[in-house]
């Protein structure tokens, strides 16, 4: 048998596309309300975020999708974006360190949570490094991190660091000042293949792999949940992008997810990865 077989320890995030079997997601807090909404959008509502993400629970665990659900450490509104929380390897997660300092006893609570749940971990960001979990992309065994308003630079290195150790290739992603996490504005379909927000990313950057590129005014639609090879989970809202996604060959499963995409955060960043085929 081959060396290059073998494997030690947990198989957790096999393939960044491969099948999700399991994720971890955080309930949205009572500050969600209090939280400023996107340009041109109202306010989040506490009992439809609520009921929203109860859908969201409840339609991957009709695919069999494991969830662990976790209670908010603190009152940021952005706490329900669970992705900036961690990363997650094969073989374990690594913690991040968000950019806001309200948020940095997330690190806490979700470690005190793969404790629970048996993930052990591969990493932490360290003072004085920043870094928000949802500025990467993984997409075939390329690691894709953002760089514009949010982390730092010793936040990217210390990350590419950990991705490269774990056999990744690492590309860094401009983001202009105003736009928001990477994986708001870019979402991977396959292990070849992404999906971009026209104007807010160059796809130039992502040479090799195969782009769809939504239109204009639809920008959080690129940020899907992928739930495997050719088939995301997305907001019902973004009709347009949605068809298109669908035209391009992808299964996608649509719910609403209004009260987050108000606050600029997309389906795929409402969940950690913990294990994929």
């Amino acid at each position: 048998m081959s060396t290059s077989s073998v494997h030690f320890g947990p198989r957790l995030v096999a393939s960044p596309t491969g099948r999700l079997r399991a994720v971890a997601l955080v309930r949205p807090p009572s500050s969600i309300e209090r939280a400023v909404p996107v340009a041109g959008e109202p306010n989040a509502i506490y009992a439809r975020a609520l009921e929203q993400h109860e859908v969201l629970r409840k339609t991957l665990a009709f695919f069999d999708i494991e969830v662990s659900l976790c209670d908010p450490a603190g009152e940021d509104p952005y706490e329900v974006a669970a992705a900036d929380a961690a990363i997650v390897f094969e073989d374990g997660a690594t913690i991040t360190r968000p950019s806001v300092m309200s948020r940095r006893g997330e690190a806490d609570r979700i470690q005190a949570e793969f404790a629970r749940i048996d993930v052990p971990i591969a990493g932490h960001i360290a003072p004085p490094g920043l870094f928000d979990g949802g500025d990467v992309l993984l997409v075939g065994k390329t690691a894709f991190v953002g760089c514009g308003a949010r982390g730092n630079a010793i936040g990217r290195s210390g990350f590419g660091a950990i991705a490269r150790a774990h056999g990744y290739d690492v590309r860094e992603i401009a983001l202009g000042d105003a736009t928001g996490p990477l994986r708001s504005v870019a979402g991977a379909v396959a292990r070849d293949t992404i999906v971009l927000a026209e104007g807010k990313v160059d796809p130039k950057a992502f040479a090799g792999f195969k782009t769809i590129v939504l239109e204009r005014g639809e920008d959080l639609a690129a940020g899907v949940l992928c739930l495997g090879e050719h088939h995301v989970l997305g907001d019902v809202r973004y009709r347009t992008s949605l068809r298109a996604l669908r035209k391009a060959g992808v299964t996608v499963e649509a719910i609403d997810l209004y009260e987050f995409t108000k606050l600029g955060i997309p389906a795929g960043m409402l969940a950690i990865d913990l294990k994929r085929d």
